[in-house]
């Protein structure tokens, strides 16, 4: 895992982007071999994004090859979380190219970002809040960049692909801060899942929060 430190890039001209970004970039790949120019071009993408939160101290950037051979179109995967002072936000998206998925991603998180900064504002008077439906409204998907032809990161994939359906293939450890149920639909929203696992603050009890049909949503409590 190398990092790059996002105040070392210049962004473009007309980048929106204050220019003194500093926040640390690791960027990983799992079996996946990753350009220099590749890090440096994440780097110079993210660096503008911290105007959303100045609190913003890494950005984890992780890279993964699917090897689901039914899905050759969107293979590359691209996973961007954001770490500050506040919740945890991250976007993650598919594509064919691992620049597709990656700006599909930062467009993700660009919005879960703005939107966290809008709370913000309504918290402090600012503002009045937004609607259910467009806190909640899914991101489109941006392509453009799948076009991009550099050297990319390439896969590496072993001869004989070994993977067997219904092992744990990741596991993942989150603070188990108290909170109410409204702070973790907020919070599920930023990372963008189905579900939420937390310690409910009124019962003291590990319990789920998850998405159903259309805006709705489910909680599940230990008894």
């Amino acid at each position: 895992m190398d990092s790059v430190n996002t105040g070392q890039m210049l962004a473009d001209d007309d980048d929106l982007a204050e220019p003194d970004a500093n926040a640390e970039v690791q960027v990983c790949g799992r079996n996946v071999e990753i350009p220099d120019h590749y890090r440096v071009y994440v780097a110079q993408k993210l660096a503008r994004l911290e105007r959303f939160d100045r609190s913003i101290y890494r950005f984890d950037v992780e890279l993964e090859h699917e090897r689901n051979r039914r899905q050759r179109k969107n293979c590359q995967h691209v996973e961007i979380t954001a770490r500050g002072r506040g919740p945890v936000v991250r976007g993650e998206a598919c594509a064919d190219s691992f620049y597709g998925a990656f700006e599909a991603a930062v467009h993700k998180l660009e919005n879960r970002l703005r939107r966290t900064k809008d709370r913000r504002k309504v918290h402090y008077g600012d503002k009045t809040p937004v609607s259910l439906h467009e806190a909640t409204a899914v991101t489109a998907l941006i392509d453009a960049a799948a076009a991009f032809t550099p050297e990319q990161p390439t896969a590496q994939e072993p001869a004989v692909d070994d993977h067997e359906p219904g092992r744990i293939v990741r596991t993942k450890e989150h603070p188990a801060k108290p909170m109410t149920v409204d702070d973790a639909l907020y919070e599920m929203e930023l990372v963008g899942h189905d579900f939420f696992l937390f310690q409910d603050k009124e019962t003291d009890r590990p319990s789920v929060v998850y998405r159903r049909h259309a805006y709705d949503y489910g909680l599940i409590r230990l008894g």
